[in-house]
This record gives C-alpha cells, sequence and structure tokens, in this order.
C-alpha cells in the first residue's frame, strides 16, 4: 500500500467500507479501531466521544490540515499525510494497530456525510496488516486477536448540518451531495441538477477542490435549466473565527466558474454550496 491509491485497481473503498453492516457492540471484548469525524474545525463542535477516541489513541493518522484542528487533546503519536502519502501513513497505522496499540483515524466533519472512501481505506490498511505474513507474531507479542478489531465510526457533526442551519434549509427538503471526493462524478453532478431542476428541491452540496468548486456548480446548473435567480450561499469555514457567507443569485455566482487551481476561484476548499428554492 506505498504510494497514491489507485481507485481503478478496485473496489473503490467506499464500496468496500459499506460492503457490511458494524458488528455489535460488546463491552466486555470490543477493541475497535475508530474513525472519528472531528466536526467543521472548531473544537466546539466535537463530540465527546470522540475526544475521547483521540485522546486515549496511542497513534493518531489523518490528512495534516485534520490532526492539526485535534492534536493539543492527545499524547498520541501523530502520523500525518497528504494525498500523496496517504497510503503509506495509513500502512504504518495499520501495522501499529496490529502490535495492540489503540488507534483513531480522523477526518473533517462526518465520515457519514463525505469520507467514506477514507473509512475503506482506514479499514483496509488495518485488515491487510492483521493477515500480513508476521501478522501473526505481532499478535502473540500483543497478546490479542487483532483480526478481530472492528472499525467502528464515530460520527461528527457535517459542515453540511451547519450550512443547513445558516441557510435556513430543513435536511429533509433538500438534497445533499458529496462530490468531495475521488473518482468519476457523473452520477453525483446528474443527482444534484435533477433535485434543483425537475425536483424542486433545495441543495446542499460539498465541492471539489477545484474543479468542482461553487461556480462551476452554478454554471452546470444554469446549462440544466435552472432559474437563475434562485439564492445561492457559498457558506465558507463555517464555524471558524474567519467564516463568510456569500450570498449570490445562480446567475452572479457562476462567474466565477472554469479552472481547477486553487487561484481560479475566489473561494477556499472549506466551503459548502446551498441553492434556495422559494418556499
Amino acid at each position: 500500500m506505498s504510494g497514491e491509491y489507485d481507485l481503478d485497481s478496485g473496489p473503490d473503498p467506499a464500496t468496500f467500507a459499506a460492503g457490511s453492516a458494524e458488528p455489535d457492540v460488546d463491552e466486555s471484548t470490543d477493541d475497535p479501531v475508530y474513525v472519528v469525524g472531528v466536526g467543521p474545525g472548531n473544537q466546539e463542535f466535537l463530540t465527546p466521544r470522540g475526544e475521547r477516541a483521540i485522546r486515549e489513541a496511542d497513534v493518531v493518522v489523518g490528512f495534516t490540515t485534520v490532526v492539526e484542528f485535534v492534536e493539543e487533546l492527545t499524547d498520541a503519536d501523530l502520523l500525518t499525510c497528504g494525498y500523496k502519502d496517504e497510503a503509506a501513513a495509513l500502512e504504518t497505522f495499520g501495522e501499529r494497530v496490529a502490535t495492540g496499540e489503540s488507534g483513531t483515524a480522523v477526518a473533517m466533519g462526518d465520515p457519514n456525510h463525505s469520507g467514506y472512501q477514507f473509512v475503506g481505506k482506514v479499514q483496509n490498511a488495518v485488515e491487510q496488516s492483521s493477515t500480513s505474513p508476521d501478522s501473526h507474531t505481532r499478535r502473540d507479542a500483543a497478546d490479542r486477536a487483532i483480526s478481530e478489531r472492528p472499525i467502528r465510526i464515530v460520527p461528527g457533526i457535517s459542515s453540511l448540518q451547519v450550512a443547513a442551519s445558516r441557510a435556513r434549509i430543513p435536511m429533509e427538503d433538500a438534497e445533499f451531495v458529496t462530490l468531495h471526493k475521488s473518482g468519476d462524478l457523473e452520477d453525483d453532478v446528474d443527482r444534484l441538477a435533477r433535485a434543483v431542476v425537475e425536483e424542486d428541491r433545495h441543495l446542499l452540496a460539498l465541492p471539489r477542490p477545484y474543479d468542482r468548486m461553487p461556480g462551476d456548480l452554478a454554471a452546470l446548473l444554469l446549462e440544466r435549466g435552472a432559474d437563475p435567480e434562485l439564492e445561492a450561499l457559498v457558506c465558507e469555514k463555517l464555524t471558524h473565527e474567519d467564516e463568510r457567507i456569500h450570498r449570490f443569485t445562480l446567475a452572479d455566482l457562476s462567474a466565477h466558474a472554469g479552472g481547477d487551481d486553487r487561484e481560479d476561484t475566489p473561494f477556499s476548499d472549506l466551503v459548502v454550496l446551498a441553492v434556495r428554492q422559494p418556499v
């Protein structure tokens, strides 16, 4: 598992993660590896259960920008990474938990809203380490049946939920679509366009930096026949001290379409697009 994760080699790690339900919790024998949603970045939105899983871990793994939000909460060894060295960091994490250490992986927001690819990569790393040729030696040293350790998600508060609050969009009246993932987005884009244009539903969308940013989504919706006067809110850095809510019509927002680099958009990568239908 060195180098970048190859989505073309299959299966998609999100599909792998969703392959079966988590086993029942048995507090007397359970020794899980946790994947914790840390919320939108403000520690006041980190759940107490998530904080405990981070605090009690021997090793914590995650993207550098995520780990930085929680590093002061734990004395664990911190394995930080970016996209290019993600697989290598997770391989090391898997090897560490295979020796019996307690491990927690951290992701922004709530993995159930955006992050199942990361969950699948964590699960794969843990399972691969537990079944590697020297896994029996590691288990003997740790005196544990590591292969039976489940991966348990600790849900967090998603920026989608915060955006729904800021935009006053009831979740039951909205379509939420996550584009913040690798791979083909055609089905996801079709779903968000159908919701706005054909079903007259509100939209909450997590854009993908930097090729599917809010301006690009606005332009796409207009191409599919959306009303140019629909209200579009770009919710940026939610719950942070520099939070901003940018208010546009779809037509005005579409002026920011184009490009696939950070310099091509006025918005950061911490954004949610909310499109409101008239009520």
